[in-house]
Protein backbone atom coordinates (compact mmCIF):
# COMPACT_ATOMS: atom_id res chain seq x y z
CA UNK A 1 0.00 0.00 0.00
CA UNK A 2 1.57 3.53 -0.99
CA UNK A 3 2.29 5.84 1.82
CA UNK A 4 0.32 8.75 1.77
CA UNK A 5 1.96 11.94 1.35
CA UNK A 6 3.04 14.39 4.09
CA UNK A 7 2.83 17.44 2.36
CA UNK A 8 -0.33 17.53 0.18
CA UNK A 9 0.49 21.08 -1.51
CA UNK A 10 4.43 22.48 -1.81
CA UNK A 11 5.19 26.02 -2.84
CA UNK A 12 8.26 26.66 -4.15
CA UNK A 13 9.20 30.52 -4.41
CA UNK A 14 12.09 30.34 -6.64
CA UNK A 15 12.36 27.35 -8.69
CA UNK A 16 15.70 27.17 -9.20
CA UNK A 17 18.39 25.05 -9.13
CA UNK A 18 18.02 24.86 -4.80
CA UNK A 19 13.93 24.99 -4.88
CA UNK A 20 13.47 22.87 -8.18
CA UNK A 21 16.22 19.90 -6.55
CA UNK A 22 13.95 20.25 -3.53
CA UNK A 23 11.10 19.69 -5.36
CA UNK A 24 12.08 16.64 -7.67
CA UNK A 25 13.80 14.84 -4.65
CA UNK A 26 10.01 15.09 -2.65
CA UNK A 27 8.76 14.21 -5.48
CA UNK A 28 11.33 11.05 -6.15
CA UNK A 29 10.12 9.86 -2.40
CA UNK A 30 6.74 10.13 -2.85
CA UNK A 31 6.28 12.67 0.16
CA UNK A 32 4.68 15.68 -1.61
CA UNK A 33 1.40 15.52 -3.74
CA UNK A 34 1.37 18.54 -5.17
CA UNK A 35 4.03 21.17 -6.10
CA UNK A 36 3.29 25.06 -7.20
CA UNK A 37 5.89 27.01 -8.79
CA UNK A 38 6.41 30.79 -8.40
CA UNK A 39 8.88 32.47 -10.39
CA UNK A 40 9.49 35.88 -12.03
CA UNK A 41 10.47 34.01 -15.27
CA UNK A 42 7.64 32.43 -17.44
CA UNK A 43 10.35 31.05 -19.52
CA UNK A 44 11.95 29.14 -16.55
CA UNK A 45 8.68 28.10 -15.06
CA UNK A 46 7.31 27.02 -18.31
CA UNK A 47 10.87 25.16 -18.13
CA UNK A 48 9.17 23.34 -14.84
CA UNK A 49 6.45 22.68 -15.82
CA UNK A 50 7.91 21.36 -18.92
CA UNK A 51 10.42 19.32 -17.00
CA UNK A 52 7.90 17.70 -14.18
CA UNK A 53 9.78 19.87 -11.52
CA UNK A 54 6.28 21.09 -10.65
CA UNK A 55 2.57 20.29 -11.15
CA UNK A 56 1.22 24.35 -11.35
CA UNK A 57 2.90 27.45 -12.19
CA UNK A 58 1.90 30.86 -10.60
CA UNK A 59 3.56 34.28 -10.92
CA UNK A 60 1.69 35.69 -7.58
CA UNK A 61 3.16 34.54 -4.28
CA UNK A 62 0.42 35.23 -2.51
CA UNK A 63 -2.39 32.93 -4.43
CA UNK A 64 0.23 30.59 -4.60
CA UNK A 65 0.25 29.75 -0.69
CA UNK A 66 -3.15 29.45 -0.06
CA UNK A 67 -3.51 26.04 1.39
CA UNK A 68 -0.27 25.06 1.58
CA UNK A 69 1.62 22.30 3.37
CA UNK A 70 4.76 23.62 3.50
CA UNK A 71 6.32 27.11 1.21
CA UNK A 72 9.74 26.89 0.52
CA UNK A 73 11.26 30.32 0.04
CA UNK A 74 13.97 29.78 -2.86
CA UNK A 75 14.75 33.05 -4.18
CA UNK A 76 17.76 35.22 -3.40
CA UNK A 77 18.26 36.16 -0.20
CA UNK A 78 17.39 40.16 -1.10
CA UNK A 79 14.10 39.51 -2.53
CA UNK A 80 13.20 37.53 1.09
CA UNK A 81 11.15 40.47 2.85
CA UNK A 82 9.12 41.55 0.06
CA UNK A 83 8.61 37.86 -0.13
CA UNK A 84 7.25 37.64 3.29
CA UNK A 85 5.55 40.50 3.48
CA UNK A 86 3.81 39.55 0.35
CA UNK A 87 2.70 36.07 1.46
CA UNK A 88 2.09 36.60 5.26
CA UNK A 89 -1.37 38.05 4.95
CA UNK A 90 -2.65 34.76 2.96
CA UNK A 91 -0.54 31.69 4.95
CA UNK A 92 -3.11 29.32 6.40
CA UNK A 93 -2.72 28.79 9.86
CA UNK A 94 -1.26 25.52 9.67
CA UNK A 95 1.49 26.61 6.78
CA UNK A 96 5.42 25.94 7.43
CA UNK A 97 7.33 28.36 5.54
CA UNK A 98 10.90 27.69 5.27
CA UNK A 99 13.93 28.77 3.39
CA UNK A 100 17.10 28.06 1.70
CA UNK A 101 19.06 31.40 2.06
CA UNK A 102 22.38 31.43 2.21
CA UNK A 103 22.92 34.33 4.93
CA UNK A 104 20.75 33.53 8.34
CA UNK A 105 21.00 37.07 10.60
CA UNK A 106 18.89 38.90 7.91
CA UNK A 107 16.72 36.50 6.57
CA UNK A 108 15.51 35.36 10.42
CA UNK A 109 15.33 39.42 11.41
CA UNK A 110 13.08 40.07 8.06
CA UNK A 111 11.01 36.81 8.70
CA UNK A 112 10.28 37.83 12.43
CA UNK A 113 9.11 41.08 11.40
CA UNK A 114 7.61 40.59 8.01
CA UNK A 115 5.95 37.25 9.02
CA UNK A 116 4.59 38.58 12.35
CA UNK A 117 2.24 36.15 13.95
CA UNK A 118 3.23 33.12 11.60
CA UNK A 119 6.76 34.01 12.30
CA UNK A 120 6.47 30.58 14.78
CA UNK A 121 5.75 29.05 11.85
CA UNK A 122 8.93 29.61 10.06
CA UNK A 123 11.96 27.43 9.91
CA UNK A 124 14.92 28.84 8.98
CA UNK A 125 17.19 26.37 6.67
CA UNK A 126 20.40 26.55 4.49
CA UNK A 127 21.36 23.46 1.89
CA UNK A 128 24.92 22.88 1.58
CA UNK A 129 24.78 22.01 -2.25
CA UNK A 130 24.66 23.59 -5.40
CA UNK A 131 26.80 23.89 -8.58
CA UNK A 132 27.49 26.50 -10.71
CA UNK A 133 24.35 26.15 -12.94
CA UNK A 134 21.09 28.04 -12.17
CA UNK A 135 17.67 27.70 -13.15
CA UNK A 136 14.81 25.03 -13.34
CA UNK A 137 16.84 23.11 -15.97
CA UNK A 138 19.84 22.90 -14.07
CA UNK A 139 17.50 21.42 -10.99
CA UNK A 140 18.20 17.18 -9.99
CA UNK A 141 16.96 15.35 -7.13
CA UNK A 142 20.08 14.00 -5.86
CA UNK A 143 21.40 17.46 -5.22
CA UNK A 144 21.40 17.06 -1.31
CA UNK A 145 22.33 13.26 -0.96
CA UNK A 146 24.69 13.32 1.95
CA UNK A 147 25.07 16.96 1.88
CA UNK A 148 25.03 18.73 5.37
CA UNK A 149 21.14 20.81 5.69
CA UNK A 150 21.91 23.67 8.36
CA UNK A 151 18.39 24.04 10.88
CA UNK A 152 18.02 27.26 12.77
CA UNK A 153 15.13 27.15 14.43
CA UNK A 154 14.74 29.82 16.98
CA UNK A 155 12.83 29.99 20.36
CA UNK A 156 9.48 30.93 19.15
CA UNK A 157 9.82 28.18 16.44
CA UNK A 158 7.43 25.36 17.22
CA UNK A 159 8.65 21.99 17.28
CA UNK A 160 5.66 20.67 14.89
CA UNK A 161 6.80 23.20 12.23
CA UNK A 162 10.80 21.64 12.61
CA UNK A 163 9.90 18.12 12.50
CA UNK A 164 8.22 18.75 9.12
CA UNK A 165 10.95 20.45 7.14
CA UNK A 166 13.62 17.75 9.02
CA UNK A 167 11.69 15.13 7.61
CA UNK A 168 11.69 16.87 4.51
CA UNK A 169 14.83 17.44 3.90
CA UNK A 170 16.07 13.80 5.63
CA UNK A 171 13.53 12.99 2.86
CA UNK A 172 16.12 14.30 0.40
CA UNK A 173 19.09 12.45 1.67
CA UNK A 174 20.36 15.23 3.57
CA UNK A 175 22.69 14.97 6.91
CA UNK A 176 20.87 17.32 9.31
CA UNK A 177 22.82 19.97 11.58
CA UNK A 178 21.76 22.79 13.76
CA UNK A 179 23.44 25.88 14.45
CA UNK A 180 22.90 29.45 15.88
CA UNK A 181 22.44 32.23 12.93
CA UNK A 182 25.80 34.13 13.97
CA UNK A 183 27.68 30.96 14.13
CA UNK A 184 26.39 30.11 10.63
CA UNK A 185 27.33 33.75 8.65
CA UNK A 186 30.75 33.57 10.18
CA UNK A 187 31.46 29.71 8.97
CA UNK A 188 30.31 30.56 5.97
CA UNK A 189 31.45 33.63 5.00
CA UNK A 190 34.72 32.13 4.99
CA UNK A 191 34.39 29.24 3.12
CA UNK A 192 32.05 30.13 1.24
CA UNK A 193 30.78 33.68 0.42
CA UNK A 194 34.91 34.80 -0.03
CA UNK A 195 35.75 31.76 -2.16
CA UNK A 196 32.62 33.09 -4.74
CA UNK A 197 33.90 36.99 -3.90
CA UNK A 198 37.51 35.88 -4.90
CA UNK A 199 36.71 34.07 -8.10
CA UNK A 200 34.75 37.10 -9.24
CA UNK A 201 37.46 38.98 -9.13
CA UNK A 202 39.54 36.66 -10.53
CA UNK A 203 37.74 36.71 -13.42
CA UNK A 204 37.31 40.44 -13.83
CA UNK A 205 41.12 41.29 -13.54
CA UNK A 206 41.44 38.55 -16.48
CA UNK A 207 38.30 39.01 -18.38
CA UNK A 208 39.54 42.68 -18.92
CA UNK A 209 42.60 42.68 -20.05
CA UNK A 210 42.89 43.58 -24.30
CA UNK A 211 44.45 40.20 -24.87
CA UNK A 212 41.64 38.24 -22.54
CA UNK A 213 40.31 35.77 -25.63
CA UNK A 214 44.02 34.67 -26.75
CA UNK A 215 45.11 34.31 -22.94
CA UNK A 216 41.77 32.71 -21.66
CA UNK A 217 42.32 30.49 -24.85
CA UNK A 218 45.68 29.54 -23.45
CA UNK A 219 44.14 28.34 -20.02
CA UNK A 220 44.05 24.88 -18.26
CA UNK A 221 42.21 22.64 -15.66
CA UNK A 222 43.96 25.40 -12.91
CA UNK A 223 42.40 28.04 -13.79
CA UNK A 224 38.83 26.34 -14.48
CA UNK A 225 39.03 24.79 -11.13
CA UNK A 226 40.03 28.43 -9.61
CA UNK A 227 36.95 29.83 -11.48
CA UNK A 228 34.52 27.31 -11.80
CA UNK A 229 32.10 29.32 -9.21
CA UNK A 230 32.44 32.50 -10.74
CA UNK A 231 29.72 31.15 -13.51
CA UNK A 232 26.91 31.12 -10.24
CA UNK A 233 24.14 33.96 -10.59
CA UNK A 234 25.50 37.10 -9.72
CA UNK A 235 21.95 38.66 -8.41
CA UNK A 236 22.41 35.68 -5.93
CA UNK A 237 25.36 36.07 -4.26
CA UNK A 238 24.80 40.14 -5.16
CA UNK A 239 22.61 39.84 -2.42
CA UNK A 240 24.82 36.86 -0.23
CA UNK A 241 27.72 39.21 -0.14
CA UNK A 242 26.12 42.32 1.05
CA UNK A 243 23.35 40.56 3.22
CA UNK A 244 26.94 39.40 5.35
CA UNK A 245 28.81 41.82 4.75
CA UNK A 246 30.23 41.99 8.75
CA UNK A 247 31.71 38.61 8.68
CA UNK A 248 32.68 38.82 4.55
CA UNK A 249 34.38 42.20 5.15
CA UNK A 250 37.05 41.45 7.63
CA UNK A 251 37.58 37.93 5.47
CA UNK A 252 38.43 39.98 2.74
CA UNK A 253 41.06 42.03 4.56
CA UNK A 254 43.16 39.21 5.77
CA UNK A 255 42.87 37.44 2.14
CA UNK A 256 44.02 40.88 1.01
CA UNK A 257 47.57 40.30 3.78
CA UNK A 258 48.20 36.97 2.49
CA UNK A 259 48.21 38.50 -1.56
CA UNK A 260 50.49 41.46 -0.18
CA UNK A 261 52.75 39.23 1.84
CA UNK A 262 53.00 36.99 -1.52
CA UNK A 263 53.51 40.12 -3.66
CA UNK A 264 56.40 41.59 -0.48
CA UNK A 265 58.07 37.50 -1.23
CA UNK A 266 57.59 38.46 -5.26
CA UNK A 267 59.41 41.66 -5.30
CA UNK A 268 62.09 40.54 -2.97
CA UNK A 269 62.67 37.74 -5.08
CA UNK A 270 62.36 35.40 -1.67
CA UNK A 271 61.73 32.06 -2.81
CA UNK A 272 61.78 30.98 0.88
CA UNK A 273 59.25 33.19 1.54
CA UNK A 274 57.10 31.70 -1.11
CA UNK A 275 57.62 28.15 -0.54
CA UNK A 276 56.78 28.33 3.45
CA UNK A 277 53.61 30.08 2.43
CA UNK A 278 52.45 27.35 -0.37
CA UNK A 279 53.88 24.45 1.89
CA UNK A 280 51.55 25.85 4.81
CA UNK A 281 48.62 26.00 2.23
CA UNK A 282 49.21 22.43 1.39
CA UNK A 283 49.40 20.91 4.67
CA UNK A 284 46.15 23.17 5.64
CA UNK A 285 44.53 21.57 2.82
CA UNK A 286 45.77 18.24 3.15
CA UNK A 287 44.41 17.98 6.69
CA UNK A 288 40.94 19.80 5.47
CA UNK A 289 40.72 16.99 2.97
CA UNK A 290 41.86 13.87 5.45
CA UNK A 291 39.24 15.27 7.67
CA UNK A 292 36.19 15.08 4.86
CA UNK A 293 36.78 11.43 3.88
Amino acid sequence: MATKPRINKLVVIGVGLIGGSFALALKKARMVRQVVGVGRSRKNLKDALRLGVIDKAETDAAHAVAGADLVLVGAPVGQMPGIFARIAPFLSPHTVVTDAGSTKQDVIKSARKHLGAHFPMFVPAHPIAGTEHSGAAAAFPELFRDRNLILLPQKETKAAAVRLVRSAWAACGANIVKLEAEEHDEIFGAVSHLPHVVAFALVNLLGQRRDAKRLLGFSGGGLRDTVRIAGSSPEMWRDICVANRGALVPLLDGYISELEAARASLAAGDGDALESMFLAAQQARARWLVKRK
